[in-house]
């Protein structure tokens, strides 16, 4: 808890005063709420979006700045601050026309020349901010801007809904983060780091107005987060699975679906046992997501058979089910076979138990060596019981936990326990698009020319609709692909569930499907939550 002692302390105080150490649950404000999220959910470099914020692995719309688009709760693309657009039809300009009207909450006008201004500041930013793509924004009248781009991007709307809009005319990238500047439903009253971010509703929003008028953010570690909610100091806390069997006095359980998935990397290169597609495959086959789901997560969860599951460009080819006996089949095709010793005593179709021996290739042992980053124990646990999974496959596996500043190198070699989870299909092109530099995938050597080629398609559509079949078609054509059926460089396991406890009378509006990471994506639709009479 290191920082956050002292509060975990006051916490713990609080709880003992309290009558038979029962939570105390005072009557809330029914204009406001106390939200705990992760210390990582704290913008390092501020609330300013042209470093970050709104982006990265905790992608979310900004509160305090308005955005061109957002994502609908079925992750297809609406408006916010546009109100049309249009590509060309070589793809290499979009024209946004804006709305009318809007006031930065310095009371200044918003027009396109400060839309154009703030992306081309996060175009030079330093951040975690891709924009690769764009080659400049320019605002042709007060309510048209332009974005030339340096190649086709189709999904450049998904990019849009991320990037808040900040005014050209009073923004100092010095200062601006900690004294944010915008036009959306909050504006930000009071910033203490490391402790807590507090919004207050914007008076001159230009839409409805928010019900909850102030939204308390505190960032605390996890341990300390319970102690908040038994303390009644919070009205949402996240929470992880270990803690879920507890009951807490006034307080229930929110548990919410992601696209925070879990995946094992297999590199096609550089490792000879797992350089052969049919090993790749049957370790696809032979992994008991729900048993994952069920042992790792308590439950709260669900099983991943992509990186983008349930999403407009998921493709149901993906989802092929657990089937050990297609397992076992695709290892003795590719010549691993039980010793022979124990061969006699397995009857046709069924698996043996981890006693019986493990498979052989020419006197050599089917084994691999699972990595997970340290410190992680739910991928820790994760790559334990695939670890068991496999040995039941008769493929002995190990497991060893290493640091991120040798994780990515050694991933290029041995399988890594990796997360991620997004809504672009940029999620997709970043984990199997060949990467012209080093001629394979960014995080694990792959490389298919088909898949390339209909993902450059996909970014060169002019239709989103069409793009997402095309992104689909990548996953799996009938022939090629990354799924099982396919190449089958990454075998993914779990979604992880987003849990939160919810102070009684507190209604969470509808969430849409969480992107990886827990962080701001819970409170998008703040501003709709309302308490009960």
């Amino acid at each position: 808890m290191k920082r956050y002692a002292w509060l975990v302390s006051l916490l713990a105080l609080s709880l003992l005063a309290g009558c038979g150490g029962q939570t105390r649950n005072p009557s809330p404000d029914k204009a406001a709420v106390t939200v705990v999220m992760p210390p990582t959910s704290e913008p390092e470099a501020g609330f300013d979006p042209a470093f970050g914020w709104g982006a990265g692995e905790h992608v979310h719309e900004p509160l305090l700045q308005s955005t061109l688009t957002v994502t609908n709760p079925d992750l297809t693309i609406g408006y916010d601050l546009a109100t049309d657009m249009r590509v060309s039809e070589d793809s290499l300009a979009w024209t946004v026309t804006i709305r009318e009207g809007v006031k930065f909450t310095d009371g200044t006008d918003l027009t396109a020349a400060d839309v154009a201004f703030t992306y081309n500041a996060a175009r030079d930013a330093s951040s975690v901010n891709d924009f690769t793509m764009l080659d400049r924004a320019e605002a042709v009248d007060d309510t048209t801007v332009v974005f030339h781009m340096t190649r086709p991007f189709s999904i450049w709307p998904y990019t849009m809904a991320t990037l808040g809009i900040v005014p050209e005319d009073s923004y100092d990238p010095a200062a601006y983060g900690s004294s944010p500047v915008g036009s959306g439903r909050y504006r930000l009253r009071q910033w203490d780091r490391g402790q807590q971010a507090i919004l207050e509703a914007n008076p001159d929003y230009y839409g409805e107005k928010p019900q909850m008028e102030r939204v308390n953010i505190l960032f605390m570690e996890e341990d300390a987060a319970f102690l908040a909610v038994q303390a009644g100091q919070a009205d949402l806390a996240y929470t992880s699975a270990p803690y879920a069997d507890q009951t807490v006095n006034g307080f229930s359980l929110l548990s919410v679906k992601t696209v925070d998935n879990r995946g094992i990397n297999l590199p096609v290169t550089g490792n000879d046992f797992l350089s052969d597609a049919e090993v790749r495959r049957a370790i696809d086959a032979g992994i008991d997501r729900e048993e994952m789901v069920d042992h790792v997560l308590n439950g709260y969860g669900s099983p991943a058979y992509s990186v983008c599951d349930g999403l407009p460009w998921f493709t149901w080819e993906a989802r092929l089910p657990y089937d050990p006996v297609e397992a076992s089949d695709w290892l003795d095709s590719a010549g691993w076979h039980l010793e022979k010793e124990y061969q006699e005593k397995i009857p046709a179709g069924q698996l043996y138990p981890l006693d019986c021996g493990w498979r052989y290739k020419d006197g050599v042992r089917a084994e691999m060596e699972l990595l997970y980053p340290v410190g992680d124990t739910v991928r820790q646990a994760l790559a334990m019981d695939a670890a068991n999974q496999l040995g039941r496959l008769g493929i002995y596996c190990t497991v060893r936990g290493v640091g991120w500043d040798t994780a990515y190198d050694e991933a290029l070699t041995t399988p890594l326990v990796w997360g991620w989870g997004a809504h672009t299909p940029m999620e997709l092109y970043n984990i199997y698009h060949t990467d012209r530099e080093t001629g394979s995938a960014r995080y694990s050597p792959y490389a298919n020319p088909t898949v390339d080629a209909y993902m450059d398609e996909a970014l060169a559509c002019t239709d989103l609709e069409e793009a997402y079949r095309l992104w689909q078609t990548a996953q799996y054509d009938g022939f090629t692909g990354v799924t099982r059926s396919g190449d089958c460089p990454w075998v993914w396991l779990v979604n992880v569930d987003h849990l939160y406890w919810v102070r009684d009378g507190l209604q969470v509006a509808q969430q849409k499907i969480h992107p990886h990471g827990h962080g701001w994506s819970v409170v998008n639709n703040v501003d709709q939550w309302e308490w009960n009479s």
